[in-house]
């Protein structure tokens, strides 16, 4: 009987169990984006613990599922989530989902790390970032960072050379040199590669880039007065490739660009790289017909890579090396050796650049910690001369940064959370810049040592209270510069954000990326030199912004609003001083009287279904000294920051009627401003100051996209016209006297451009 029960009782524990394991389905599916896989999306079922994260190739399967009808919700960083239902039963125990995810442009919740030196979601974060992805790289046709630069507010890009096309950005109305260039959040981009860098760096290589208007200095040290621009590589997310070239011509010169990218990413997601690389060939545009450039010859070779290696659960080693090799030339008689010529700059740069961080999650500790250093280093052979003259020079640049951070987050704190950060880091940038021939010399090794702290504390959901101090250690200033900075971020609805900063910063007394640069007038060269007294620069910085955004699956748009305000104290200036005993024009850099930037942003936007989407930014500033700067001493001196316009703004169209075709009118406005123009060139008898008019550029493109789905591949075709009315400057100086920097308005002339990109998806 007993041996009966027993029976009885495991046949019946057998069918319960069989029974429960018929009462579990299993959903499997395959996540797209644009047509394309879209690997490592978060697939999950609300509710229950049940999810999985999709494979490279964008397939899922999730099982052991209990019968019923659940809500399945497809998540992927910069895309918009997808829900669906479905129903497991015994009639059907399995189900196959079909997910397309569509990508926003405007990601509200996408995580920054400029603003805090942490990742922050951008509508959390206490300090405003504003973000540039490959998009808009794309629908530009910008094949550098200083072409998409523009379409960003507060931001202008000017070409401030007619020989050899050195720019800069300027960011709420200061100069290049006051806006600190980073290279994967290091400080590595030096002041010297500043003259060309912004042009050297090609769009495929980027990720995305992050800015941060309104002082930077507690995060970064000297020279981030105005801001920050976060240059973040590619990194290794999935198996891909692709490959493009694209062919333009300005008045009969032609432009040839080749690049390609790859990636590969081990299926235990523990190691990654990526490559990408560049190769540009560009003849020089003669735009009066004087036989001498508007546009120098370029050649240029870029290549590098991003590697991770994960050596722990909560541990990650991170790897950036990239190198840029470009032959610039500029002038008349190009096919000539620099010395035959009448006038010429030429360049011939090679950049190193490389990054390695440690970074480990303590999660115990409720802490993470980053040991981090970086470098660049630059050799270049140059020549600046003017009727043979003997300008050959060289160059020899190295930059260092390392440091290590350490972020905190206390489980109990007195309200609300606490992100606590300390680190230390020191800086070391060494250069030697001379022409023998014009007793020219910038010898100098600055180094500068920083310590900070800051508390990231967000009181409620609503209210975020930002702190922080650095104190920094600069070898061309005397005591130590302590660096505040104050944030506040107030959400009054999700919707919508307000926040109101003020930070103080400085510049060190050393040489800066305009300072190394000899330009023509007058039928010589020109030089600037630091004054033995220059005495150290110090800003304090005001900005307060609203940003409200409604998104919903179908549609997104909203606007920001900026307001900001500078107050410098012992800026930096130009004066002449005369000329030298070879008769080059002198630029004496000193200090000044105090200056002012006051100005207001605005920027909407839209994207509607991806079908169309649209963004448009304009800013009104205005830049003055206390008391007249004579830039000549040949006409009374002027209260205006020269060559900033008191307006300029940018704007973006994209239309896709269908998958396979997309259509873009991007366009930049520069208002009109001050423009030092020196005599000696024909017809210019003396120096002036002209008033530039005001210029809009309007680029067209369009794209047709080919998808194999039995290969995995795609073939991209695309055309199009920059400047399309040509809004060119008109009245450069002519000939061998003429005056180099003279220049302003758009980069280019009407621009005609033809391509093909392939791809694996």
């Amino acid at each position: 009987m007993v041996r009966t029960l027993l029976l009885a009782f495991l046949w019946a524990s057998i069918s319960i169990g069989a029974l429960a394991q018929t009462d579990r389905g299993t959903i499997t599916g395959k996540v797209t984006a644009a047509g394309q896989p879209l690997g490592w999306v978060s697939v999950g079922v609300p509710g229950t613990a049940h999810g999985a994260t999709t494979a490279p190739d964008g397939t899922f399967k999730i099982e052991n599922i209990p019968f019923g009808t659940y809500e399945v919700r497809c998540s992927f960083t910069g895309y918009s989530s997808l829900r669906q239902t479905v129903t497991l039963s015994a009639a059907q125990p399995a189900v196959q989902l079909a997910a397309e995810l569509k990508e926003l442009q405007h990601a509200l919740d996408e995580v920054v790390v400029t603003g805090t030196r942490t990742a922050r979601k951008r509508t959390e974060s206490p300090v405003a970032v504003d973000v540039i992805g490959g998009r808009l790289f794309e629908i530009t046709q910008s094949a550098s960072l200083k072409e998409g630069l523009c379409f960003q507010p507060g931001l202008r890009v000017e070409v401030d050379c007619q020989t050899c096309n050195y720019s800069q950005v300027r960011m709420n109305g200061l100069g290049g040199s006051y806006t600190q260039i980073l290279i994967n959040s290091r400080p590595v981009f030096s002041a010297l590669n500043g003259l060309y860098g912004l042009e050297q760096i090609p769009a495929n290589m980027i990720d995305r880039v992050e800015i941060v208007r309104g002082g930077g200095s507690a995060l970064y040290g000297s020279s981030a007065i105005a801001g920050t621009v976060n240059v973040i590589t590619k990194d290794a997310e999935r198996n891909a490739w692709s490959a493009g070239y694209n062919y333009a011509n300005t008045g009969g010169s032609g432009d040839h660009i080749f690049n390609a990218n790859a990636s590969a990413v081990h299926k235990s997601r523990k190691a990654g790289v990526t490559l990408f690389t560049s190769r540009r060939s560009r003849q020089e545009y003669d735009h009066n017909g004087d036989g001498f450039s508007e546009l120098p010859r370029i050649s240029n070779l870029s290549f590098g890579l991003n590697s991770f290696l994960k050596t722990g659960e909560n541990a990650k080693l991170s790897l950036s090396l990239n190198q840029i090799g470009e032959e610039r030339d500029g002038g008349d008689q190009l096919d000539r050796l620099p010395h035959e010529r009448q006038q010429t700059e030429w360049r011939n740069s090679n950049v190193l650049t490389g990054t390695l961080s440690y970074d480990v999650k303590l999660p115990a500790l409720g802490s993470s910690l980053s040991v981090y250093a970086g470098g660049q280093t630059t050799r270049r052979r140059h020549y600046t001369g003017v009727d043979g003259a003997d300008g050959y020079g060289t160059t020899r640049n190295e930059t260092f940064q390392g440091g290590v951070q350490y972020n905190y987050t206390p489980k109990r704190f007195l309200v609300g959370k606490n992100i606590l950060t300390a680190g230390v880091e020191y800086q070391y940038d060494d250069v030697y810049d001379e022409i023998a021939a014009y007793n020219y010399l910038v010898d100098q090794q600055a180094t500068q040592l920083g310590a900070f702290v800051q508390s990231d504390w967000e009181l409620t959901p609503k209210w975020t209270l930002l702190t922080g101090l650095r104190v920094n250690k600069h070898n061309f200033v005397d005591r130590l510069v302590a660096n505040p900075r104050l944030g506040l971020l107030y959400k009054p609805t999700p919707r919508m954000q307000l926040r109101a900063s003020y930070a103080n910063g400085f510049r060190a007394p050393q040489a800066f990326d305009t300072d190394m640069h000899v330009a023509f007038a007058n039928g010589g060269v020109s030089l600037i030199r630091l004054d033995p007294a220059l005495r150290p620069e110090f800003a304090n910085s005001f900005s307060a912004s609203l940003d409200y955004d409604r998104p919903a699956e179908s549609y997104i748009y909203g606007f920001t609003a900026s307001a900001f305000h500078t107050r410098l104290r012992d800026p930096f200036v130009l004066e002449e001083t005369g000329e030298d005993a070879d008769g080059n024009k002198v630029f004496l850099k000193q200090n000044g009287g105090a200056s002012a930037v006051t100005g207001i942003s605005v920027e909407g936007r839209l994207n509607w279904n991806q079908l169309v989407e649209a963004d448009l930014g304009f800013t009104v500033q205005q830049s003055l000294y206390d008391a007249p700067v004579e830039w000549s001493a040949a006409i009374p001196g002027t209260r205006r920051y020269l060559r900033a316009p008191n307006q300029y703004g940018y704007y973006t169209f994209t239309l896709t009627p269908s998958l396979p075709w997309a259509f873009s009118v991007t366009g930049v406005y520069t208002g009109p401003m001050l423009v030092p123009h020196f005599g000696g060139a024909p017809g210019v008898d003396g120096d002036r100051l002209v008033t530039s008019r005001s210029f809009v550029e309007t680029n067209l493109k369009a794209a047709y996209t080919l998808n194999v789905k039995s290969l995995k591949q795609s073939i991209q075709f695309f055309g199009g016209i920059q400047n399309v009315f040509n809004q060119y400057q008109d009245d450069f100086d002519t000939g061998p006297s003429r005056d180099s920097n003279y220049i302003y308005g758009p980069g280019r002339p009407r621009t005609f451009f033809a391509g093909i990109k392939l791809g694996m998806f």
